[in-house]
């Protein structure tokens, strides 16, 4: 995926679910040769992730667009994520 493309899949999860003065937070995590996985959490607490090329890309990408800080799995980041019945169904299914 192109370094612009990235870019321009954070801005559209932004304006899905971003709101001003709320930043999204934006979370960086290496995933091997496959490169890096951008997990998106939105003032609404909505996830999303966008996929870069390698961890530097991703961290460029972010910086790029307004209204997103780099953020970690700390626990006001988990805190802002809002999970509902279907995607905890989900994930237990992926456990099972």
């Amino acid at each position: 995926m192109s370094d612009q493309t990235t870019q321009k899949r954070i801005a559209e999860f932004v304006q899905a679910h971003g709101k001003p003065g709320t930043a999204v937070r934006a979370v960086v995590e290496p995933i091997g040769r496959s490169g890096a996985r951008i997990v998106l959490v939105g003032a609404d607490g909505a996830m999303g992730d966008v996929m870069a090329k390698d961890v530097e890309a991703a961290t460029k990408a972010v910086e790029a667009v307004d209204n997103v800080e780099q953020a970690e799995w700390d626990r006001e980041t988990t805190a802002a994520t809002k999970i509902g019945p279907a995607h905890r169904r989900k994930m237990a299914k992926m456990q099972s």
